[in-house]
């Protein structure tokens, strides 16, 4: 019987995370931060009203 208490190690599938990203709307503004193996930036926008 397999021990399930013991966390296995994930396939190979040959993909990997490049980058990583995510949008949070407030009231009035747009947050965006993107991460890659390079660095990560973000942008925080003010959202326009029409």
């Amino acid at each position: 019987m397999a021990d399930l208490s013991m966390p296995t190690a994930a396939p190979e599938t040959g993909r990997r995370i490049i980058a990583a990203g995510i949008i949070r709307r407030a009231p009035g503004r747009t947050i965006t931060v993107r991460v890659t193996a390079a660095g990560a930036t973000g942008v925080i926008a003010k959202q326009v009203t029409r």
